[in-house]
């Protein structure tokens, strides 16, 4: 991770003004979700609520650019409703990110015409 200080402004005071960093544990948790939603039969569109559980708010401010390219690149343009959790540490050790999920999936047995 590195702190990012564009030239010309005036330096962060308890802050930073960027921080690069790598989003692959929320490239794979936004994935993970994708699997677990086909594996039901949905689509990523039919994820209704996603709530993000990050070790470091500023860290996630910092990499939101990378984290909208990674979202968009597994999940397009579709965007739920979103919470986002600072938490003090998640289960798995060295974990950043954990994101949870709720997704409405069409009856697949159920004509919509009928419905």
């Amino acid at each position: 991770m590195k702190t990012l200080h564009p030239e010309g402004w005036k330096p962060a005071k308890g802050y930073a003004n960027g921080i690069a960093a790598r989003v692959a544990q929320a490239r794979q948790a936004l994935s993970n979700g994708v699997a677990g939603v086909a594996e039901a039969g949905g689509l990523p569109e039919h994820v209704v609520r996603r709530t993000w559980y990050v070790v470091d708010k500023a860290e996630y401010e910092g990499a939101a650019r990378a984290l909208g390219e990674a979202y968009r690149e597994v999940l397009g343009r579709h965007f739920p409703a979103m919470t986002l959790v600072e938490v003090a540490a998640l289960l798995e050790p060295g974990a950043k990110v954990e994101i949870e999920a709720t997704a409405v999936v069409p009856d697949p047995f159920i004509d919509p015409a009928s419905a």
